[in-house]
């Protein structure tokens, strides 16, 4: 995978960070969930990118 690939991918996973944290927190209140999902989609992220 080239580096144009890995770097779209990082976009593709930060986009959502950015938008769906606004989300989690509007629904939970708390960044606690926040956090959690955050960590959760940088570890998918960076799964994908590890391949």
């Amino acid at each position: 995978m080239d580096i144009s690939r890995k770097l779209g991918i990082l976009v593709f996973c930060g986009v959502p960070a950015i938008i769906g944290g606004g989300i989690v927190y509007g629904m939970a209140g708390s960044y606690t969930p926040v956090a959690v999902y955050e960590i959760i989609l940088y570890l998918v992220g960076g799964a994908i990118i590890s391949k």
